[in-house]
């Protein structure tokens, strides 16, 4: 079917009336039969006739500039209806269709029965996860219907409930393994990043509840100061840039050192084995990782346990330093064998931190032993005695090795304590304080170029904690382990997003401001003005704040075109 323009001319010479038709074969050939006279129209009504007459679906246009229309209106009676955040939604699709995240989910998850497609309700789950994060209760139950995400998504608010949203988690897990794959060269594409470098640290996440039914919830040690919920630990791998490359779920009991095989076959399996250099805490060095990662011919830099440094003691007093920056400075060292590289790195800020944490608990075990003491000219028992400065040792234990005590019997059963202070553990704790030692099989770097790598570990650390604040993945109220690990992928998938815009503000030259880009986004909203006309008749137009001027700066600068409407068909 089609329009064709019918009807007498007006003044100006233009057809105004319009008839709808339709095309058919006879005997003789095609043929054309007028199906209904539509008369003088509107020009939003022609063309949604001639959408509808077309047979192909049509969403309001958000971008194209329309020919003006002009009516009388009552200016008194005009109103404005449904305000509703738009700008953070729009962002941040805008950077799920960068990455081609939508047409993926399209592709990946299964099609069935469901009205509203499991790609369509990923989409909802990581957008709110991202602006506005909280439980899906939360999101069926009016989170939803203050985004415009029905208008930009085509997905009404009465479609959205929690049941729904549930079944979308468990649709959206499967594809785990995938999802991390496309991603990663998504944004390699886009970005250029340089995965010769990989970042490896863990967290963990505690639970509300009592978690039963998941093996996964275990009590272990909490990086949440929360040791008395149960919690699961995340490891995590992040490119240079701070981009996630993918993660893993373990047990809450999980001890660091032990997930280091598991993560780094993982990620050969999936990306292939190449030359990359893996970087990792302290808290996963151990004879067993290191001879792992030597077997399979990797390169890596790991911190090592402080009590290593004390074997390069003659090294840390003499010269031959290397400065990489301010404040900070470092020296190569070979190992015995020569295999491996040590580095030993010193700090003044770090060095000013130490030695304030010791003077503090040295004042605080000093003053207490001195109370001790004074307490023991009454008669005591030795073992109360001892127990008191075990407890004040163990409430200062990192200045407690700077200490040695001695607690006798007096002849009269009484306790008598003596202390002395251990000059030569004083002397190696202020030689070594604001030190640290790095270890490693990298042998064509420099050691600056080896302590560069290494501090970018606090990119993974970011990546948590914006996880964490930002994004609410703590405290998880899910019970089930598959719909925790859901709710961790949705938290990964809104981190992405947030990187992405991250990147993309780099490359504008507008630094790291991703939180702050959504925040002045969130100012823009979409309303329905209602304007009722001479004639009777009420006019809907949904319309788009126009944004302020720094807002256009920013639009201009990533490259964006802010919609400023969308049609309506007149009420």
């Amino acid at each position: 079917m089609f329009l064709r323009r019918v009807g007498r001319k007006d003044g100006d010479g233009n057809q105004r009336h319009w008839a709808l038709c339709e095309s058919y074969r006879t005997e003789r050939g095609p043929r054309q039969r007028v199906v209904a006279y539509l008369g003088d129209v509107s020009e939003s009504l022609r063309q949604g006739v001639e959408d509808a007459a077309s047979g192909l679906p049509r969403q309001g246009d958000l971008f194209g500039e329309s020919a003006p229309e002009y009516v009388e209106v009552d200016v008194k009676r005009v109103r404005v209806e449904r305000a509703r955040s738009f700008g953070g939604a729009w962002l941040a699709l805008q950077m799920i269709s960068e990455l081609e995240l939508d047409s993926f989910l399209e592709k990946s998850l299964p099609v069935g029965k469901e009205d509203i497609a499991w790609s369509l309700m990923s989409q909802i789950l990581a957008v709110h996860r991202l602006l506005d994060p909280s439980s899906e209760l939360s999101v069926a139950e009016g989170g939803y219907e203050k985004t415009a995400l029905s208008d930009l998504l085509g997905v009404p608010s009465l479609s959205i409930n929690d049941d729904r949203l549930y079944r979308a988690l468990d649709r959206l897990l499967p594809q785990k393994a995938a999802l991390e794959t496309h991603l990663k060269e998504r944004v390699g594409k886009l970005f250029g990043l340089d995965y010769e470098l990989l970042l490896y640290d863990l967290t963990s996440t505690y639970f509300e509840g009592a978690c039963t039914g998941n093996a996964q919830a275990q009590r272990g040690y909490s990086r949440d100061s929360r040791p008395d919920c149960k919690q699961v630990t995340i490891a995590l791998v992040v490119s240079r840039d701070g981009f996630p490359l993918g993660y893993e779920v373990f047990s809450g009991n999980t001890a660091d050192v032990s997930t280091v095989e598991d993560i780094v076959e993982i990620i050969e399996a999936r990306y292939g084995k190449a030359d990359r250099i893996w970087a990792m805490d302290r808290g996963m060095a151990s004879c067993e990782n290191f001879e792992f990662l030597k077997q399979g011919g990797r390169r890596y830099i790991l911190g090592t346990p402080k009590s290593q440094l004390k074997a390069y003691e003659k090294e840390l007093m003499e010269s031959g330093w290397e400065s990489v920056r301010e404040g900070v400075e470092v020296k190569k060292c070979a190992s015995p064998d020569g295999s491996e590289t040590f580095i030993l790195c010193r700090s003044a800020d770090r060095r000013l931190k130490d030695k304030a944490i010791h003077d503090k608990f040295a004042s605080k075990i000093e003053t207490g032993l001195v109370k001790i003491v004074e307490s023991c000219q009454k008669k005591q028992r030795p073992t109360a005695v001892a127990c008191r400065v075990g407890r004040l040792l163990g409430q200062n234990t990192r200045a407690e090795r700077l200490f040695a005590f001695e607690v006798k019997t007096r002849s009269d059963g009484g306790a008598e304590l003596t202390w002395s202070k251990k000059e030569e553990v004083r002397a190696w704790s202020e030689l070594s304080e604001g030190c640290y030692m790095l270890r490693t099989n990298v042998s064509d770097w420099s050691g600056e170029d080896l302590w560069e790598a290494y501090i970018q570990l606090s990119q993974a650390e970011s990546a948590f904690r914006i996880c964490k604040n930002d994004l609410k993945l703590r405290p998880i109220w899910h019970q089930k382990e598959e719909r925790v690990k859901a709710h961790i992928l949705v938290c990964f998938l809104a981190y992405v997003l947030f990187k992405t815009l991250d990147l993309k503000c780099r490359n504008a030259g507008l630094g790291d401001s991703a939180r702050k880009i959504l925040d002045e986004f969130a100012a823009i909203q979409m309303v329905d003005v209602v304007m009722p006309t001479k004639a009777g008749t009420v006019i809907r137009k949904r319309c788009v704040s126009v944004p302020e001027s720094h807002l256009n700066v920013l639009l201009h600068k990533l490259g964006l075109t802010l919609p400023t409407s969308t049609e309506l068909p007149t009420v």
